[in-house]
């Protein structure tokens, strides 16, 4: 497969589990999560999230935990959304903190996508 594509759907899937994983899930557990990096292999079949924990280490077991318990739904809702023959398996890991200029830079994306969505409804 094209290294290139893998990249994009790399972004993509980091991208829409941003969103789910910040936005549309409700456990409180993944408070404390940012998802930081994905490498999707380039057969499409796997791919690794690397996410963010702050809080204390029982915390982020929590999180991961919960990360893990998620992961089914997760796959479910990245089919739903995107245009691919084959969903990644997810697998989860502790990976550094975003640098404060990238983590601005995501908060003002996810600002700017709420306010366009609150804007089209009625």
């Amino acid at each position: 497969m094209d290294q290139h594509r893998a990249e994009r759907v790399s972004e993509t899937v980091r991208e829409e589990l941003a969103e789910i994983i910040g936005f549309e899930l409700e456990d409180p557990r993944l408070a404390i999560v940012d998802v930081n990096d994905v490498q999707v292999a380039p057969d499409l079949r796997h791919a690794h999230v690397r996410v963010a924990l702050s809080g204390d280490e029982r915390e982020q077991r929590a999180a991961l935990q919960a990360l893990d318990h998620a992961r089914h739904y997760l796959r479910n809702e990245l089919a739903r959304r995107l245009n691919l023959r084959k969903v990644p398996e997810l697998h989860f890991e502790p990976g550094p903190g975003p640098d404060v200029a990238e983590r601005v830079e995501l908060l003002l994306k996810r600002a700017k996508k709420i306010r366009r969505s609150t804007e089209n409804q009625p």
